[in-house]
């Protein structure tokens, strides 16, 4: 039976992916994010401007996924940190996906059975300098997951995924010459930075019914970056 999902930000990159592996499946994709971006003229996709942090999600009927996309990469030594970077990193990542899970509860009970994925990053399970801001909002993404999965069984399963750097415009600083990519992926145990591809197969198979005995977990999708050495 094909379902209706609810992408938040999800225009490029992961997001792009997402929506094209969803909607070549025959499902219906609902976009909301500031631009169409690559998602323009994807079939079985549609796209409202929306903004995370400053309007209102309104959807009507019955949601089968939700997957919440909108991310910072704001690098840089703890001391120089000021209060509004660290508010913004949990603005976008923490409060801009409970808000979206709350907005969105009623339609996702109403589907009868519903799964949410969100994103963290590798850099809460492995220390990482520089990423002390990021690293604390998506550890409280992190805690968001476990706390709706707990809160919101049997009916809405809640899950997170955990990537390395991935090549996205959101890390395009991090990736934009040659040596710099080279780098990254020397970095991961399996020698390469991550793909969009890679990430949204995950967020795929946590939003289908593939993974219906699935909830409460952050899946890491890290080239072995996050246990491995």
């Amino acid at each position: 039976m094909n379902k209706t999902y609810l992408l938040i930000g999800g225009s490029y990159g992961i997001g792009y992916e997402l929506a094209k592996t969803l909607s070549e499946a025959g499902n219906a994709v609902n976009v909301f994010s500031r631009t169409p971006g690559e998602v323009a003229g994807l079939a079985g996709v549609t796209h409202t401007q929306f903004d995370a942090l400053s309007d209102e999600l309104a959807v009507e009927g019955p949601i089968d996924g939700l997957a919440y996309l909108p991310g910072t990469i704001g690098l840089k030594p703890f001391h120089r940190f000021t209060d509004a970077d660290l508010l913004r990193d949990l603005e976008v990542n923490y409060i801009g996906a409970a808000r979206a899970v709350r907005s969105v509860l009623p339609n996702l009970n109403e589907a009868g059975s519903a799964s949410i994925v969100l994103f963290s990053t590798v850099a809460v399970q492995t220390g990482m300098p520089f990423h002390a801001s990021i690293a604390g909002a998506k550890g409280a993404v992190e805690g968001l997951t476990r706390a709706l999965a707990a809160e919101l069984a049997p009916k809405i399963r809640v899950n997170c995924i955990a990537p390395s750097l991935t090549d996205t415009p959101l890390a395009e600083k991090l990736l934009n010459t040659e040596q710099k990519r080279d780098a990254a992926g020397e970095r991961h145990p399996l020698k390469r930075h991550g793909r969009p591809s890679d990430i949204a197969a995950a967020a795929e198979f946590l939003l289908s019914d593939r993974s219906s005995w699935t909830t409460g977990q952050v899946l890491h999708v890290d080239g072995g970056m996050g246990y491995l050495k």
